[in-house]
């Protein structure tokens, strides 16, 4: 458990001065308010917080080293950090020049799922299925499968990166369930690879959310789902008691969103599948469900807004990583627990397009509703030494006394009518 603070710490401190000092990168890392249909932050915000989480997971890696006599167990774990080099720098020089598109990025994605299967043998060997796990018995089917289900899984991971939160949110229950399944199968390399990234998630996060003063940028995202990935293919290859479906149930968010928008752009609008749109579910819950003026003017509003979208999908994610770990050998509960989330996006979805969202769903101001979005100005008294508005129904009626130039009505003080 250690393992968490080196990472913790350093992606921190990094965070603080990436921030701190952001006018010294700001022409080459901030991402600006209308750079396209997908941002919904309120003013220039540095990109490069993958930069603070890589330096987590190499600081965290030096400390395994000193304090860990498992020579295999660190050898592993540098072997899967320099695989993930090329993902990761594929999505830095995106964040830095502008200029790597999607299919170079999703190209260096499978180098690196190469250089795992060469350095690691994380290999996808079976599925749970019979004719397909038939199919994988041949080593090449089985490479190109785990190559292309691996970059699938990076550029999945960095579509549902919309919102402060969301991808680290994900991340860190999908890490916390390998790690405890991991310990459980005494597999200490799994366990302080999970712990190492996700003590580097939780330093970068402080920074992310609510506020956003920091983003992963595609860097991060392209690291997070790499290691994501591996780790997923790696606890199925190593331990064939564990349930193909435990890795499904962990990544079918990140499927879902990516299998369910090429079908939602290419059959349902007649548009490329690759071009990025403003209509993902996060997007959606962002405009719909959260009922603050999101279009507001004030750019506190937005910030607001953006963090309050975030928790849907923690809350989405806790109960997929708990069903997992609790049935990691059971493929018939995995099975039903990921055709169940399958099930619940669609619905989700279908209802906010349709405007049919349950009610208990929706975040409400309930002032601004009142008030017709507008500041409260009411008048308050002090109650205690805290100040109390007065209600509405009296309020209007001194707006009313006011008009007539009658005296306003004050709590606890007692008017005396005059005789008639």
């Amino acid at each position: 458990m250690l393992i968490v603070l080196p990472g913790l710490l350093v992606s921190f401190v990094a965070c603080y001065l990436l921030v701190r000092f952001n006018r010294l990168h700001a022409h080459l890392s901030n991402d600006y308010t209308d750079a396209g249909p997908q941002k919904f932050h309120a003013q220039p915000t540095p990109r490069i917080g993958g930069v603070s989480i890589a330096l987590g997971l190499l600081v965290a890696y030096a400390f395994d080293r000193v304090i860990n006599p498992d020579v295999n167990v660190i050898s592993q774990f540098g072997l899967l950090m320099l695989a993930a080099i090329p993902a990761f720098a594929g999505g830095l020089v995106e964040d830095l020049t502008k200029r790597v598109s999607v299919s170079k990025r999703l190209v260096l994605s499978m180098v690196s799922a190469g250089i795992g299967v060469w350095l690691l043998g994380a290999i996808v060997n079976h599925l749970g299925i019979a004719p397909l796990d038939w199919l994988l018995q041949w080593p090449l089917v089985a490479i190109v499968l785990t190559l292309f289900a691996v970059g699938g899984v990076v550029n999945a991971i960095n579509i549902i990166d919309g919102f402060n939160g969301i991808v680290s949110g994900f991340a860190g229950f999908m890490l916390a369930a390998i790690a405890l399944v991991s310990f459980e199968l005494q597999d200490y390399f799994l366990l302080n690879a999970s712990l190492a990234l996700l003590g580097s998630l939780l330093g970068f996060l402080l920074w992310n959310y609510p506020h956003g003063k920091i983003f992963l940028g595609d860097g991060g995202s392209y690291l997070i789902g790499f290691w994501l990935a591996e780790l997923a293919v790696l606890i199925v290859a190593r331990h064939p008691e564990v349930s193909p479906w435990f890795a499904a149930l962990l990544l079918v968010h990140p499927v879902c969103e990516t299998l369910f928008s090429i079908y939602r752009r290419k059959f349902l609008h007649g548009k490329s599948p690759w071009n990025p749109d403003g209509m993902h579910l996060h997007t959606l819950i962002f405009r719909r469900l959260n009922h603050r003026q999101w279009a507001s003017s004030d750019p506190r509003h937005k910030v607001q807004c953006n963090s309050m979208t975030a928790p849907y999908f923690w809350f989405l994610k806790a109960v997929t990583a708990l069903l997992a770990v609790l049935f990691w050998d059971n493929s018939t509960l995995l099975i039903l627990a990921t055709l169940a989330f399958v099930f619940v996006y669609v619905w989700l979805y279908w209802s906010i397009v349709k405007f049919k969202t349950p009610r208990w769903m929706v975040k409400r101001e309930r002032r601004a509703e009142r008030t017709g979005g507008r500041r409260d100005r009411r008048p308050q008294f002090q109650l205690g030494g805290i100040p109390v508005p007065v209600p509405f129904r009296l309020h209007k009626r001194n707006r009313r006394h006011e008009i007539t130039g009658t005296k306003i009505f004050r709590p606890f003080e007692c008017e005396r009518r005059k005789p008639r």
